[in-house]
């Protein structure tokens, strides 16, 4: 009598090391998805010949674990990832030919081994800046006031499960105007918005602005998150997550 070979598709090979990795994305990249992200780093990694580590079962797929992906059409400096390997990697090589192969537009910043699990948890906040050409700094100034003054303002968004209402102002924990350096005619916007279910994201915030504070926004805005971590004890700023990870 035969025994049945088991079927590779549903043998996992075990995890020996993680990585937590910064990217970036800009230029016209902003506009790429997460999924096109995900498709173009699945490649790299490939090319890198970097051992990812596969799920089990029929349909295996590389287990790399993404935390709080920017919207689409945003730029970003500060985005996170875990990858599981099969055989341990030196993370400034993994850093240099996964950076190698990925498209112009998406970096690698940073890659470190991971200390543990709770890289996700970390990310108590983004710091987002938001660019508004054709928008003076003063009438930005003046919605500013009245968007810190209000206890709560409900905006809705369009979501799988039909329209969502919820509190754009509860979740920002600092918010600042700024000039540009060589644009007088735009107004920048600084926010640093603590992370919560639903995230408020930059567009609810100016959703907010232009419907409680009246602010204008006659041209698209650009938006760039700067960074995002655990927050600061002022709650203006965020700190590295990776800062205390051994590289």
């Amino acid at each position: 009598m035969s025994s049945k070979r088991p079927d590779p598709g549903r043998v996992a090979v075990p995890v020996v090391q993680r990585l937590h990795i910064r990217y970036a994305k800009h230029g016209r990249m902003r506009f790429a998805s997460h999924r096109d992200f995900q498709r173009s780093l699945e490649r790299a990694l490939r090319r890198a010949q970097v051992p990812v580590a596969m799920s089990a079962g029929f349909s295996p797929h590389p287990r790399i674990s993404y935390a709080n992906s920017a919207p689409t059409g945003s730029s970003s400096h500060a985005e996170y990832l875990e990858v599981a390997l099969t055989e341990p990697r030196d993370p400034e090589k993994v850093l240099a030919d996964v950076s190698a192969a990925l498209p112009e537009g998406f970096d690698l910043v940073r890659v470190v081994v991971a200390t543990d699990r709770e890289l996700a948890t970390r990310l108590e906040a983004s710091v987002w800046q938001i660019e508004l050409p054709e928008t003076s700094a003063t009438e930005l100034e003046t919605a500013v006031s009245a968007f810190l003054a209000a206890d709560e303002i409900i905006v809705g968004r369009m979501m799988k499960d039909g329209l969502r209402r919820f509190d754009a102002r509860g979740a920002v924990r600092h918010i600042e105007v700024q000039t540009h350096e060589t644009d007088s005619s735009c107004a920048i916007l600084r926010a640093v918005v603590q992370h919560q279910a639903p995230a408020v994201r930059p567009d609810d915030l100016l959703t907010a602005l232009r419907e409680h504070s009246g602010v204008s926004q006659a041209v698209p805005p650009r938006v760039t998150r700067l960074a995002q971590g655990p927050l600061s004890s002022d709650a203006r700023s965020v700190h590295d997550p990776l800062a205390t990870a051994t590289a």
